[in-house]
Protein backbone atom coordinates (compact mmCIF):
# COMPACT_ATOMS: atom_id res chain seq x y z
CA UNK A 1 0.00 0.00 0.00
CA UNK A 2 1.71 3.50 -0.49
CA UNK A 3 1.93 6.29 1.07
CA UNK A 4 -0.69 8.57 0.53
CA UNK A 5 -3.15 5.33 0.55
CA UNK A 6 -1.96 4.03 4.18
CA UNK A 7 -2.37 7.98 5.38
CA UNK A 8 -5.94 7.72 3.89
CA UNK A 9 -6.82 4.71 5.37
CA UNK A 10 -5.30 5.74 8.61
CA UNK A 11 -7.76 9.21 8.19
CA UNK A 12 -10.64 6.61 9.24
CA UNK A 13 -8.98 5.07 12.42
CA UNK A 14 -11.52 4.75 15.21
CA UNK A 15 -8.13 5.91 16.87
CA UNK A 16 -7.71 9.59 17.26
CA UNK A 17 -4.13 9.93 17.17
CA UNK A 18 -3.86 8.40 14.07
CA UNK A 19 -6.18 10.42 12.38
CA UNK A 20 -4.45 13.47 13.79
CA UNK A 21 -1.00 12.21 12.29
CA UNK A 22 -2.83 10.77 8.61
CA UNK A 23 -3.96 14.51 8.54
CA UNK A 24 -0.93 16.34 9.34
CA UNK A 25 1.08 14.22 6.61
CA UNK A 26 -1.69 14.47 3.68
CA UNK A 27 -1.23 18.10 4.71
CA UNK A 28 2.45 17.94 3.93
CA UNK A 29 2.27 15.73 1.23
CA UNK A 30 1.46 18.13 -1.78
CA UNK A 31 -0.96 14.95 -3.10
CA UNK A 32 -4.09 17.12 -4.59
CA UNK A 33 -5.78 13.66 -4.33
CA UNK A 34 -6.02 13.89 -0.27
CA UNK A 35 -7.91 17.07 -0.48
CA UNK A 36 -11.16 15.30 -1.09
CA UNK A 37 -11.28 12.72 1.61
CA UNK A 38 -10.22 15.28 3.71
CA UNK A 39 -12.69 17.76 3.14
CA UNK A 40 -15.09 14.48 4.24
CA UNK A 41 -12.82 14.51 7.69
CA UNK A 42 -13.65 17.79 8.83
CA UNK A 43 -16.40 16.74 10.17
CA UNK A 44 -14.68 14.79 12.46
CA UNK A 45 -16.06 14.32 16.14
CA UNK A 46 -13.06 15.37 17.64
CA UNK A 47 -11.39 19.10 17.69
CA UNK A 48 -8.13 17.85 17.59
CA UNK A 49 -8.94 16.00 13.94
CA UNK A 50 -10.72 18.53 12.62
CA UNK A 51 -7.81 20.86 13.66
CA UNK A 52 -5.21 18.80 11.96
CA UNK A 53 -7.52 18.34 8.67
CA UNK A 54 -8.13 21.83 8.38
CA UNK A 55 -4.60 22.80 8.42
CA UNK A 56 -3.78 20.50 6.17
CA UNK A 57 -5.77 21.82 3.49
CA UNK A 58 -4.98 25.03 4.35
CA UNK A 59 -1.01 23.71 3.36
CA UNK A 60 -2.68 21.67 0.37
CA UNK A 61 -4.12 25.30 -0.95
CA UNK A 62 -6.48 23.99 -2.82
CA UNK A 63 -9.65 26.09 -3.40
CA UNK A 64 -11.77 23.42 -3.80
CA UNK A 65 -11.49 23.34 0.04
CA UNK A 66 -13.05 26.38 0.56
CA UNK A 67 -16.96 25.51 0.96
CA UNK A 68 -15.56 22.77 3.80
CA UNK A 69 -13.40 25.75 5.14
CA UNK A 70 -15.54 28.09 5.03
CA UNK A 71 -18.45 25.83 7.35
CA UNK A 72 -15.44 24.70 9.64
CA UNK A 73 -15.90 28.63 10.52
CA UNK A 74 -19.39 27.77 12.44
CA UNK A 75 -17.13 25.07 14.86
CA UNK A 76 -17.90 25.11 18.63
CA UNK A 77 -13.86 24.89 19.20
CA UNK A 78 -12.59 27.87 18.41
CA UNK A 79 -8.78 26.23 17.58
CA UNK A 80 -10.87 24.79 14.71
CA UNK A 81 -12.36 28.01 13.45
CA UNK A 82 -8.78 29.95 13.80
CA UNK A 83 -7.20 26.81 12.10
CA UNK A 84 -9.86 27.69 9.32
CA UNK A 85 -9.51 31.45 8.95
CA UNK A 86 -5.70 30.66 8.54
CA UNK A 87 -6.42 27.90 6.14
CA UNK A 88 -8.78 30.29 3.80
CA UNK A 89 -5.98 33.16 4.24
CA UNK A 90 -3.79 30.53 2.75
CA UNK A 91 -6.06 29.53 -0.29
CA UNK A 92 -6.31 33.11 -0.90
CA UNK A 93 -9.98 32.84 -2.53
CA UNK A 94 -11.86 35.91 -3.03
CA UNK A 95 -15.42 33.30 -2.72
CA UNK A 96 -14.48 33.51 0.97
CA UNK A 97 -14.91 37.07 0.86
CA UNK A 98 -18.44 37.42 1.92
CA UNK A 99 -18.76 34.06 4.44
CA UNK A 100 -15.73 36.16 6.46
CA UNK A 101 -17.41 39.31 6.96
CA UNK A 102 -20.23 37.78 9.33
CA UNK A 103 -17.17 36.27 11.72
CA UNK A 104 -15.74 39.99 12.43
CA UNK A 105 -18.36 39.54 14.83
CA UNK A 106 -16.88 36.68 16.59
CA UNK A 107 -17.06 36.26 20.88
CA UNK A 108 -13.12 34.67 20.28
CA UNK A 109 -11.39 38.01 19.23
CA UNK A 110 -8.49 35.71 17.97
CA UNK A 111 -10.80 35.26 15.46
CA UNK A 112 -11.74 38.56 14.53
CA UNK A 113 -8.10 40.01 14.71
CA UNK A 114 -7.35 36.76 12.27
CA UNK A 115 -10.77 37.20 9.89
CA UNK A 116 -9.54 41.25 9.86
CA UNK A 117 -5.69 40.42 8.55
CA UNK A 118 -7.02 37.61 6.01
CA UNK A 119 -9.60 39.53 4.51
CA UNK A 120 -6.88 42.79 4.31
CA UNK A 121 -5.01 39.98 2.08
CA UNK A 122 -7.61 39.23 -0.13
CA UNK A 123 -8.02 42.60 -1.04
CA UNK A 124 -11.64 42.98 -1.78
CA UNK A 125 -13.16 46.21 -0.79
CA UNK A 126 -16.84 44.52 -0.02
CA UNK A 127 -14.65 44.13 3.38
CA UNK A 128 -14.00 47.83 4.19
CA UNK A 129 -17.28 49.32 5.88
CA UNK A 130 -17.82 45.83 7.76
CA UNK A 131 -14.10 46.40 8.63
CA UNK A 132 -14.47 49.68 10.43
CA UNK A 133 -16.98 48.56 13.07
CA UNK A 134 -13.54 46.58 14.64
CA UNK A 135 -11.85 49.89 14.80
CA UNK A 136 -13.94 50.09 18.20
CA UNK A 137 -13.17 46.53 19.90
CA UNK A 138 -12.55 46.29 23.20
CA UNK A 139 -8.79 44.23 22.24
CA UNK A 140 -6.10 46.22 20.62
CA UNK A 141 -4.69 43.14 18.74
CA UNK A 142 -8.29 42.93 17.06
CA UNK A 143 -8.16 46.96 16.42
CA UNK A 144 -4.71 47.11 15.19
CA UNK A 145 -5.18 44.51 12.81
CA UNK A 146 -8.23 45.97 11.59
CA UNK A 147 -6.49 49.30 10.96
CA UNK A 148 -3.56 47.22 9.08
CA UNK A 149 -5.94 45.44 6.87
CA UNK A 150 -8.10 48.61 6.32
CA UNK A 151 -4.70 50.46 4.78
CA UNK A 152 -3.89 47.41 2.62
CA UNK A 153 -7.93 46.95 1.19
CA UNK A 154 -8.18 51.12 0.86
CA UNK A 155 -5.03 50.17 -1.07
CA UNK A 156 -5.93 48.18 -3.15
CA UNK A 157 -9.91 49.68 -4.16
Amino acid sequence: MSDINLQLSELRSPVIKKREAAAILLGKSANSSAVTPLINAIQDSHAGVRKEVVQALGRLGDSDAIPGLIATLDDKDSSVRQAAVVAIGKIKDRDAVCPLIRFLDDKDSKIRSGVAEVLGRLGDCRAIEPMKKLLDDPFSEVREAAEVALIKLQKSS
